[in-house]
Order: structure tokens, then sequence, then C-alpha cells
């Protein structure tokens, strides 16, 4: 797994349908190195602390390996690294093989796998379309948050290199599926 971009969002306020809607969903590709906080990238807006950033969410990355999927949905978007709201777009993150607790060293920072992403309105918001929130919820590509265990610097070009492996945990793909099974589940 390598870093293809970085990515870093500012506080934007958007009307939506007659709402003003205060975001940091709009996040774009930088060229200089990002720094990786213990709770949040340096430099980059989270407006809702309560469901963004903080030890388990510190930092959000996306595979560049799903972004074909949505082109085909989304064909007319301009699209960019970040569109997802992710600070790290990743070649070949693989949701599928990573379990909770597995651990990295990628740059300057040692991460840790915590958690799939939860998509939210602000994702709806960001593609101008709230169909991509319930699209989002059934596939099996979330994205992945990190811990941050060392700080410090990453940039475009840095490699993932796995220093410990968790196989006994749930992958984050099984625990998205279990977020989802109990979020659509029927009420009685």
């Amino acid at each position: 797994m390598k870093i293809v971009a970085t990515n870093i969002g500012e506080r934007k306020e958007i009307d939506w349908k007659g709402k003003t809607v205060t975001t940091g969903i709009f996040k774009f590709p930088v060229e200089k190195p990002i720094f990786l906080d213990v709770e949040k990238v340096k430099d980059d807006v989270i407006c809702n602390r309560e469901h963004h950033g903080g030890i388990d969410q510190a930092v959000y990355a996306y595979s560049e390996n799903h972004y074909s999927y949505w082109k085909e949905l989304y064909p007319n978007l301009d699209w960019k690294h970040g569109m997802f709201g992710e600070n790290l777009t990743v070649d070949d993150l693989d949701e599928s093989q990573l379990h909770v607790g597995d651990t990295f060293k990628v740059g300057e920072v040692i991460i840790e796998v915590t958690k799939p992403r939860q998509p939210c309105m602000k994702l709806g918001v960001r593609f101008n379309n709230m169909k991509i929130v319930k699209q989002f919820w059934q596939q099996n590509i979330p994205g992945i948050y990190f811990k941050i265990l060392q700080t410090g610097f990453v940039k475009t070009g840095d490699e993932f290199e796995q220093i410990k492996s968790c196989p006994h945990n749930p992958t984050i793909e099984e625990v998205y599926e279990s977020k989802r099974e109990a979020k659509f589940k029927p009420k009685k």
C-alpha cells in the first residue's frame, strides 16, 4: 500500500436545500507533507467533533481502487483525490484484508487500524446527491480510520510497512457489515 495523495479540507458553508451546512468534507490534494497528530490531521478542518476526529479517528484513508466504482455512478463530477473526505488516498487499501489492530509504519508515523467510516449526510452534500449515502452503506468499501501511535509527517509516495498483524481480530469489512446490519435491521 502506498499514499497516492494527501488531502486537506477547509471550513466550508454550503446552502443545502435552504439550510446552511458547515463542513470540512471538501478535501483536496496538497503537495506538501501533512502532519498526523494524535486526534486529527494538522491544518485539516473538522466541523463535527462528535463524529469525526478523536483518538480512534485521527486520520481517514480511502482506496484509490474504489474510485472507479463511484466514477461509473457519478461520471459528471469533477473527480479529484479527497472526494470521500479522506486525508489519505491509498493505492490499494483493502477493507477485507485489514484487521482492527493491524499496525503500520508510514512516513514518520505509526498508525493502527481502528474502524470503518460510516457515511453521513455530508457525503451527500459533497456529491450533491443524497443517494450516495445509501449506496455507500450498501458497499463493503467504507475506507478506514486510523489511530496515531507515533505522530509525524506523511507524504505522497510513502509506503505502508506492516509492523503488527492481528488476524484473529475482525476485518474492517466485517465490522462494517455488522454496523450496516444493526443500522438497517427491521424494527419490530
